[in-house]
């Protein structure tokens, strides 16, 4: 959302305003300007030390963007200045394609934190996650980092590489991770498929302006194949655009009912946002999928159907990325992001911070491939170990503690036959598998209580 202001040169405000205040110092602020125009003063005296006394000359436009940039940060984790060619960046992303790795950052707890890596990017594939926290981009430690700073390093050349260093709350230690930069081009439908049992699939991977013609395509597809029922997937869903979240949601809700409002300092900031249109999907049984990747406007589509127990919420907690941001460029190329209002659901439950706790909890598994290699890798270390040590008793052909029989290791054959059916993507997927079973016994509910 890009909201165009102009404003008077900000050294030239601060040097009218002292000496405006320059006879007065000592006095009482009267109200709120007054009491600005004496914090500038302090401002003002800082500038004059560092351009008299530090130790190189530094560019004034360096001091002032510096200052702009630690300004922004210590308000939220979402406001930055952008400088002229940060800004050029914002804007060419926000064509749906750029350079770089496909992930979603922010600032949390004053640790670089990944939202959620795009589905299908260099990130993803690389095996980036949720929640990581980025300690370091090559050599560079990111404490105390902006998000602009960040991004700069993260992109680059596609074809070149970049280390991370990340910290996992399921891990014990750092891990490095080198993912390959590539030009990101944004899908928003990613997978629309008609699963067994007639049961709709679709997964959502963005929140832009194609958002809406993408989803009613895949809709109409699904519908006219027989889909009598909806898993709807924002798992790792970063946002975008609030209309495009408003106009997902529009195609679940009767026309009129709230999705979703903002509430700022300025009353033309609080505002509410209600489904239009017509819709041929408001009664169909709806499982909207959640995890600690989706974010922003998922969040805002998750919470409005969980208000309106229009479906069931299933997954993890979503991230808590609720409040709205707005683009203020300036004069000379640069710009403002400056949070400027924030997101409630219809029962007026904030997000920000918070999240979008799910009905149904379903934390996600590894694949059960994955599984037993681990098992089987934790098998082999232990008899490393083992084997290592003295024997005693005669027990060094004894299989050690813990260690499962190549008949444990092996899929049971009923098991193996199921999922040689499923398609892969199902059988890999544990939260997946969660939603069409119940999903299966939502139907079953619904035609038991026709017939009653």
């Amino acid at each position: 959302m890009l909201r165009k202001k102009f404003f008077v040169p900000l050294i030239l405000s601060i040097c009218i305003g002292m000496f405006l205040i320059s006879g007065s110092a000592s006095a009482k602020p009267k109200n709120i300007e007054d009491d600005l125009y004496r914090q500038i003063e302090i401002f003002s005296d800082a500038i004059t030390a560092i351009q008299h006394d530090y130790v190189e000359k530094v560019p004034s436009k360096d001091i002032i963007y510096g200052a702009l940039k630690g300004m922004l940060s210590s308000l939220d984790p979402y406001s930055q200045f952008m400088d002229p060619d940060t800004f050029k960046e914002l804007q060419v992303e926000t064509e749906g394609e750029f350079g770089g790795l496909g992930i979603e950052i922010t600032i949390r707890d004053n640790l670089l934190t990944i939202i959620t890596p795009l589905d299908g990017t260099p990130a993803d594939k690389a095996g980036l996650k949720a929640q990581d926290r980025i300690v370091k981009i090559e050599d560079k430690i990111t404490k105390d980092m902006t998000l602009t700073e960040a991004v700069k390093l993260l992109r680059g050349k596609p074809g070149t590489d970049v280390t991370l260093t990340i910290m996992r709350e399921s891990a014990e230690n750092f891990k490095k991770i080198t993912v390959t930069r590539d030009i990101i081009k944004i899908k928003a439908v990613r997978k629309a498929e008609l699963l067994k049992d007639n049961i709709g699939y679709i997964k959502l991977t963005d929140f832009s302006e194609k958002t809406k013609s993408d989803l009613d395509l895949a809709l109409e597809k699904l519908a006219k194949d027989g889909m009598d029922s909806l898993i709807f997937d924002l798992r790792n869903n970063p946002g975008g655009l609030l209309i495009s979240s408003v106009e997902t949601v529009s195609e679940f809700l009767p026309t009129g009912k709230l999705i979703v409002y903002t509430k700022g300092r300025e009353k033309n900031q609080n505002i509410e946002y209600r489904a239009t249109g017509k819709t041929k999907f408001k009664d169909i049984p709806l499982i909207v999928m959640i995890n600690g990747g989706s974010a922003s406007a998922s969040e805002i589509v998750a919470g409005a159907i969980q208000d309106h127990k229009r479906g069931i919420i299933l997954g993890t907690k979503s991230f808590g990325k609720g409040s709205v941001q707005t683009v203020i460029p300036m004069r000379d190329g640069s710009a403002l992001r400056l949070t400027t209002a924030k997101y409630y659901t219809p029962l007026g439950r904030t997000i920000n911070e918070k999240g979008i706790i799910p009905d149904v909890s379903v934390k996600e598994e590894l694949p059960r491939e994955k599984k037993l290699a681990k098992k089987e890798k934790d098998v082999f270390d232990k008899m490393g170990e083992e084997s290592n040590k003295k024997n005693k008793d005669n027990e060094g052909d004894k299989i050690p503690d813990g260690m499962e029989t190549k008949d444990d290791l092996t899929p049971e054959k009923n098991i193996e036959e199921e999922n040689n059916e499923e398609e892969e993507f199902i059988r890999d997927d544990n939260q997946l598998r969660a939603a069409i079973n119940l999903m299966n016994g939502i139907k079953i509910y619904r035609a038991l209580k026709k017939t009653n």
